[in-house]
């Protein structure tokens, strides 16, 4: 299986950005494709996006698209969430996660994260 620590969350103003690493380690990470999900307080975890396994072709949720970029560098085993123009209902918990297959579907993702609270002040 694979291991997934985030970092670099934080507070932040609204309008501002902020940029989400996410490092592995154990199996292969260029085997998975990999995603990133929110969780607001009280709501049900989101899926943000997903990007395959040579860093082609990311697809993104309607919510974020336009806003954030995921990008990914096999050779650190890490992946990035680029958020840029954060709005105060983008707080949550953000995690990452790995899968086997592409897929949207929060599910379907095999191996996550602890997660990185953001917080976007008004």
């Amino acid at each position: 299986q694979v291991q997934l620590v985030e970092s670099g969350g934080g507070l932040v103003q609204a309008g501002g950005s902020l940029r989400l690493s996410c490092v592995a380690s154990g199996r292969t990470f260029s085997n998975y494709y990999m995603g990133w999900i929110r969780q607001a307080p009280g709501k049900e975890r989101e899926f943000l996006g997903v990007i395959s396994r040579n860093g082609a072709a990311p697809y993104y949720a309607d919510s974020v698209k336009g806003r954030f970029t995921i990008s990914r560098d096999n050779a650190k085993n890490t992946v990035y969430l680029q958020m840029n123009s954060l709005r105060p209902d983008d707080t949550a918990v953000y995690y990452c996660a790995a899968t086997w297959t592409w897929s949207s579907k929060v599910d379907d993702y095999n191996y996550w994260g602890q997660g990185t609270q953001v917080t976007v002040s008004s």
